[in-house]
């Protein structure tokens, strides 16, 4: 299974990527939503899990851009962004993300979402 992965934060980005990675998955990096929209095109992920507030092309557009090309895909929305990330989050799902979370992100329950919305996918065992 192959997940994009959207980050401005690289520190951020690799730690999410390492763990997914260690689970089995297949993950492709972007910095900002304009990266992300191209490789999303190139790689066809069937899981986009995006940050919200990054540079050059922030999340909600991110968002936007892919339901109007996909009305498909599968989308995750973190923030991290204080007290406004909520308000973020809750316009992340209204416009397509079909969940959120907030940074620092949770991992047992972002794996917990992945194997909702994608049971058929099987799973490696974590590994240390």
């Amino acid at each position: 299974m192959k997940i994009l992965l959207i980050e401005d934060v690289r520190v951020e980005r690799r730690k999410i990527k390492r763990w997914l990675e260690r689970f089995g998955y297949e993950v492709i990096e972007a910095s900002n939503g304009i990266e992300g929209l191209k490789l999303y095109h190139d790689h066809a992920p069937d899981l986009v899990i995006s940050d919200i507030v990054m540079p050059e092309s922030e999340g909600i557009q991110l968002i936007t851009d892919l339901k109007t090309a996909d009305p498909h895909a599968t989308i995750f929305a973190m923030s991290g962004a204080g007290r406004e990330r909520g308000e973020y989050l809750s316009l992340a799902e209204g416009i397509g993300a079909v969940r959120s979370f907030v940074k620092p992100i949770d991992k047992n329950a972002l794996l917990k979402a992945i194997k909702e919305f994608f049971p058929d996918k099987p799973l490696l065992d974590e590994q240390d």
